[in-house]
């Protein structure tokens, strides 16, 4: 997009995904819910690791899937291949599994295979529209990303939640064969390792 300035005074960003080092890396997460038509949106200003894609998964739920979903017995997510929520990030599933205890139901996840993860949902009803709505605006701070995303709606009620995820997430943390092990995953007969469930265990990790 495009927007106005003074003839020869533009504002001078910079031309690529380079992190600003008095603002950090600002890194959207998205859950797009199906049935409501709504988007909620949990920036962080650390790294995209399954820690934080976990955390999003936290601020979704308790500020509106709990109230939203009273007696589901199931979580569905489908998710692309790759970043925090990768297929073969043992990290990803541990976090879940945590995140499954807590909330006492199970979460059953759903990958698009490679190479088709543009397909799904979160891009065309929700990053899409967001991308429209930024229409050209400089990036310069936290709070302008989070407003702009947050300001993001259409008609027939879509939109937008956004919030600041300020904490640190750690890169290169591992799982031990014992803490995976200990996850209640149950893989589907079909591609096991795109889908699969993850069941509450009776002590939480």
């Amino acid at each position: 997009g495009c927007t106005y300035q003074k003839f020869k005074t533009p504002v001078e960003v910079l031309d690529h995904d380079f992190p600003v080092e008095a603002l950090g890396k600002a890194t959207p997460y998205g859950v797009y819910d199906v049935f409501k038509n709504r988007g909620f949106v949990s920036v962080g200003l650390s790294c995209d690791t399954a820690v934080f894609a976990v955390e999003s998964l936290w601020r979704w739920w308790y500020a509106e899937g709990s109230f939203e979903y009273v007696g589901a017995e199931e979580i569905v997510l489908t998710c692309d291949c790759g970043g925090g929520n990768g297929y073969c990030s043992w990290l990803w599933e541990f976090e879940l599994s945590k995140f499954v205890c807590e909330v006492g139901l199970s979460v059953r996840v759903l990958y698009f295979s490679p190479g088709t993860s543009k397909w799904y949902k979160v891009e065309h009803r929700l990053f899409s529209f967001i991308s429209k709505n930024w229409r050209g605006v400089s990036l310069v701070s936290a709070v302008v990303v989070v407003v702009l995303i947050g300001a993001t709606m259409m008609e027939r009620g879509f939109c937008v939640r956004c919030v600041l995820d300020e904490s640190e997430c750690e890169k290169g943390v591992e799982v031990s064969e014992e803490e995976f092990g200990s996850i209640d995953i149950v893989k589907d007969d079909f591609h096991g390792e795109w889908n699969y469930t993850i069941n509450p265990i009776k002590e939480k990790l």
